[in-house]
Parts: structure tokens; sequence; C-alpha cells
């Protein structure tokens, strides 16, 4: 299997805004020239789905199946209650592959850059591919599981 990338994430966020999931983190994908034509038709979402390849992970980080939480240990909780769980339940950047899934807010476009809001990936992170967010995408039936509704905050995310 091979990819080319389709450009690059520029941000001016500092590594530990990232790691500390700082929200509304900005910045631009920057596509290369030879994908220009296509973004036409792109103007007017007011999402995209980013796919990145995570190029920047610790060699610890790809290949384990099983993870805890442990961004959650900033919110008080300690390793030992943490559970161990399958990294498939969650959207840690420790995966089998390493590949990002990022849903960013489009806050304009110049040509080739395309301004966000929303980025959970470092600056020079190589982007695979980008779709706009389609109303059919959301489903107001879901549920989570018990683990997932004892460690949420009150927004709602681990």
């Amino acid at each position: 299997m091979s990819f080319t990338p389709i450009g690059t994430i520029r941000t001016d966020a500092t590594e530990a805004d990232i790691r500390t999931e700082k929200a509304g983190v900005e910045g631009v994908l920057e596509i290369l020239e030879e994908f220009l034509p296509a973004l036409d038709g792109i103007d007017g979402f007011s999402h995209l789905f980013v796919i990145s390849h995570l190029d920047q992970l610790r060699p610890d980080q790809t290949g384990p199946m099983q993870v805890k939480p442990r961004r959650l240990t900033r919110r008080g909780f300690s390793l030992e209650d943490l559970p161990l769980l399958g990294v498939f339940a969650l959207d840690s950047p420790t995966r089998p592959n390493p590949i990002g899934l990022t849903l960013v807010r489009v806050l304009g476009r110049e040509g080739p850059r395309l301004s966000v809001r929303g980025l959970d990936v470092f600056d020079g992170t190589p982007i695979l591919d980008i779709k706009g967010y389609q109303p059919d995408y959301r489903t107001p039936d879901y549920s989570v599981p018990d683990w997932y509704e004892r460690l949420a905050d009150e927004t709602g995310h681990i």
C-alpha cells in the first residue's frame, strides 16, 4: 500500500497545545498545486474531514492494540482508575496504522490554502485526503459504552 500526500497541515500551535487538546487550534491546510482541481466545489462546506498521516508518532505509539486513555489523568483520574481499552474504542493517536481523522471547521479559503479550526495534529503533518462534511453523516440515535459515560466530562467527551 502506498499513499501520496495531497498537502501539509500548518499551525502555529505548539506540541503542548495539541497534546493538551487546547480547544480551537487553528491552522491551514496547504494543498499541493497538482491537487487544486480536487478543491473545485469545496467552497461553502462549513466542516471538512481531514485524513492525515501521523508521521510524528513515537515508535511505541504504532502497533499497540490496547491503551489507557491517559489524557484523563489531566482531569484528576489516576492511571489505576482508567480501564485498558482497545484503540478502536478511542481517538488516541496510538493506532495499528498511523492514520488520523479530524473534523475541522472551515474559516476561509485562499486558493490552495484552507484556514481551519479544530486541528489535533502537529505542524507539518501530511494530508492524505479531505472530505466535505454532509448532513447525512449525522445520526440522532447513538449510544456509548458504560465506561465512556463514567469517564466523560460535562460536554460528553473523554
